[in-house]
């Protein structure tokens, strides 16, 4: 079992953390190690075969992501909505179609995926981040914190926990931490914990062909929202979207033939030529969700003041994009807390 000490800790390489890592290494400081419990870094951010399954769209209002993208050198380009939508209100009723104001901009996507911008902050500093690594306990020592993981125990004089504030709570503290923190964490939803996204990938964009901008809203059926997911450069043809929660109790089998007729029934039988097709629960991503998962359909609460605050001796920071003030839950809030997060420890 390994021991090892290093000036800073973060715990979860998703956006949060590796912006918290990149702040760090920007501001000279190379003294720091990033834990990630998962096999892969990048937490809700997930692009498979050119779909992102996790955090995907910013507008133009989220400085944050675009000020890093373009300290990254990373493009973005406009959410693709031209030609007709589809709005599915009624099942007692037939669909509704309408087109987007085109002088109203869409939001953004990143060119390469949302992992493009995962990757590049990783860059920097690779030989910094360790997979695998499950944090299990924080153990409050006189000068430092000792941070047991499933591979040892590491020392740190200051650490940022940039999981999701219900999820820290599985790590154990000694002592114990505020009882009014730890309500506040228990209360405080996951971003993306309880959706349930589908990408299917074809040889060519049949909707585009068919004047349609391959958005479908479904106040009813079996996907509640789906958008062209077409690629920057159009080497990959792909529609994206979320699915009703209602049919998590379903089978995987019949799932997909029932996201795959309703798709059909509004984008046309081609729907069926589709090359690949797949499915991400984020309920069932142990890092992610837990067993008293909750449904929000309103913007939930973030940004607590109890978060503003260091723990532990002024040794512990909880961040992340639900603990941001400015945009919580969205990447621009991952990245507010990571800058936050950063200046916090640094001063």
């Amino acid at each position: 079992m390994e021991t090892k000490s290093v000036k800073y800790i973060i715990i979860g390489a998703g956006l949060s953390g590796l912006a918290t890592a990149y702040e760090l290494f920007r501001a000279g400081e190379t003294d720091f190690l990033v834990l990630e419990s998962r096999n892969r870094i990048g937490g809700r951010i997930m692009t498979f075969e050119s779909i992102d399954f996790g955090a995907t769209w910013f507008q133009n209002h989220h400085g944050q992501v675009i000020r890093l993208l373009r300290e990254l050198q990373l493009d973005k380009f406009h959410q693709y909505a031209q030609g007709k939508s589809v709005l599915v209100y009624s099942s007692m009723a037939p669909e509704h179609y309408f087109e987007s104001d085109p002088n109203v901009p869409t939001a953004y996507r990143i060119k390469g995926g949302s992992d493009a911008m995962i990757q590049a902050l990783a860059r920097h500093f690779p030989q910094k981040i360790q997979l695998g690594m499950a944090v299990t306990g924080i153990i409050e020592r006189e000068n430092s914190l000792a941070i047991e993981t499933n591979s040892g125990t590491y020392f740190a004089e200051k650490v940022i926990c940039t999981i999701p504030p219900k999820i820290a709570l599985r790590v154990r503290c000694t002592p114990e931490l505020p009882e009014a923190l730890k309500q506040v964490m228990d209360k405080t939803h996951t971003w993306m914990s309880n959706a349930i996204k589908v990408g299917l990938t074809f040889e060519s964009p049949f909707w585009r062909v068919k004047k349609l901008s391959g958005t479908i809203i479904g106040q009813v059926g079996a996907v509640t929202e789906l958008y062209d997911h077409t690629t920057k450069d159009e080497t990959y043809f792909a529609l994206m979207g979320f699915v009703n929660e209602g049919l998590r109790d379903c089978s995987t089998e019949e799932r997909k033939k029932r996201i795959l007729e309703y798709l059909s029934k509004y984008l046309g039988p081609e729907i069926m030529h589709f090359k690949t097709y797949e499915e991400k629960d984020w309920s069932q991503d142990e890092h992610t969700s837990c067993e008293t998962i909750k449904s929000v359909y309103m913007s939930p609460a973030y940004g607590n003041p109890v978060f503003e605050k260091m723990y532990f001796g002024n040794k512990l920071l909880f961040s992340g994009a639900e603990t941001s003030p400015v945009h919580g839950g969205y990447m621009d809030g991952a990245i507010y807390s990571a800058s936050r997060a950063a200046k916090k420890v640094l001063d």
